[in-house]
């Protein structure tokens, strides 16, 4: 049996950010990062939605890849709605990485460019998918590895928890080992510091308090462009028959049991201090103990039972509705193609995941099983949290436009001549 041994958790505001829209959950076995977007504080606020979704825990600690799923599902729905009634929080999101930690493995739930990794053996494995548009890009093989890295639109993310009311959650689960490290940690420590770079500082540093601390000390070093956010945890092998007969220690509590979320004190626990002050703008908590995973392992989809051969009919009953399902398939792709026109023709304005205005070509609907009507042309430079919140409302009230109306309304507002 599994059990979290040491853990670590930090959080900077960074050098260039005047706020930090991180927020982190710490408490064993469920560990938690998320990084708001939307300015004007909103990111703050979707951010703290998505941990005090989870900070009740699993309701369901048998199938961990669905109940992490639920409460992220959760935490975008309400998002999304405070999002819709609030003008001043238009538009804003958060990316959520979530572990939990059962017995023998690790359950991962994922959305937006906050990663999870495993350290194991001296190897680093990422245990996410970034969901930006530069991946995308990356994972087609059109950009390459070097051009990602200093790509213009590489903080553009495709999936985050709020802009929209439906959102896919990836989720995975891998066998865990005693001895695993497991990282969690929003985009401010992975676009300043390399994959090799973190490696290198987590085998030099064995204690995972000292670990975090030189993580955020070099990301701020590179340059700290934005919040930075470290969770570390080290897994142990338990003996149950042990721990059953002499039960936990004091200290084996407050390990476990370790709170990134205190009552009052905001989303990461311990109230961080101001810039130049004693801790130089960053809350810290800290345990002690080792960690790293396994194999990937994907949820199994449930087949569903087919339906019992219908009985066979006369043939005079097959004809007909032979008859009925032609004609019935010809009004469908007459209709079809009809929408396809009017789709290639509708434009409307909104955001993408980061609050930015952008272009959408087609109708801000979804079909049923996540099916969109619309596609994304243009994302422009625009903070949407910036214009006033009339402006804004009156911009991102999803009305359909033409191409040219569309397209002039983006361009005059990075123009700023709408403003």
């Amino acid at each position: 049996m599994l059990r979290v041994a040491e853990q670590y958790t930090g959080t900077d505001t960074g050098r260039q950010r005047r706020a930090n829209e991180d927020a982190l959950l710490a408490r064993a076995p469920l560990y938690v990062v998320a990084d708001g977007m939307g300015g004007a504080q909103a990111g703050e606020v979707a951010s703290r939605i998505a941990v005090e979704v989870f900070q009740p825990g699993l309701r369901d600690a048998a199938e961990p890849e669905r109940a992490l799923a639920a409460l992220a599902l959760l935490a975008n729905e309400r998002i999304h709605e405070l999002s819709h009634s609030n003008a001043e929080q238009a538009g804003m999101g958060t990316t959520l990485t979530a572990v939990y930690v059962g017995e023998h493995e690790v359950a991962i739930a994922h959305v937006g460019d906050s990663r999870a990794y495993c350290l194991r053996e001296g190897e680093l494995l990422r245990l996410t998918d970034d969901h930006t548009l530069v991946d995308e890009l990356l994972r087609q093989g059109w950009l390459t590895p070097e051009e990602a890295v200093e790509h213009p639109q590489r903080s553009v993310i495709t999936r985050a928890l709020g802009p929209e009311g439906a959102v896919e959650v990836d989720t995975r689960t891998f066998q865990a080992r005693a001895g695993d490290v497991y990282l969690l940690c929003s985009d401010g420590l992975t676009t300043m510091l390399s994959e090799p770079e973190i490696l290198e500082l987590l085998l030099a540093h064995p204690a995972l308090h000292d670990a975090g601390e030189a993580l955020i000390a070099a990301a701020n070093a590179a340059g700290g462009r934005d919040n930075v956010t470290v969770v570390l945890l080290r897994l142990e092998d338990v003996d149950t028959s042990n721990a059953l007969s002499h039960g936990p220690t004091r200290e084996q509590e407050t390990v476990i049991g370790l709170p990134a979320v205190g009552a009052g004190e905001g989303p990461v626990g311990e109230r961080a201090h101001g810039r130049g002050g004693a801790d130089n703008g960053r809350a810290r908590t800290a345990a002690q103990a080792p960690a790293q995973p396994a194999s990937v392992r994907r949820t199994p989809r449930v087949a569903r039972p087919r339906a019992a051969p219908a009985r066979r009919r006369r043939w005079r009953v097959l004809t007909h509705h032979a008859r009925s399902l032609g004609f019935s398939l010809v009004m469908i792709a007459l209709l079809a193609c009809a929408a396809w026109l009017a789709l290639t023709n509708i434009y409307f304005v909104g955001t993408d995941g980061r609050g930015l205005v952008t272009l959408y070509q087609g109708v801000p609907y979804q079909l049923p099983g996540n099916i969109d009507l619309y596609s994304r042309q243009y994302v422009s430079g625009v903070d949407a949290s910036k214009l006033s919140p009339r402006r804004r409302k009156a911009l991102l009230d999803h009305s359909l436009r033409t191409e040219h109306n569309a397209g002039s309304v983006i361009h005059s507002l990075e123009l700023e001549q709408l403003e």
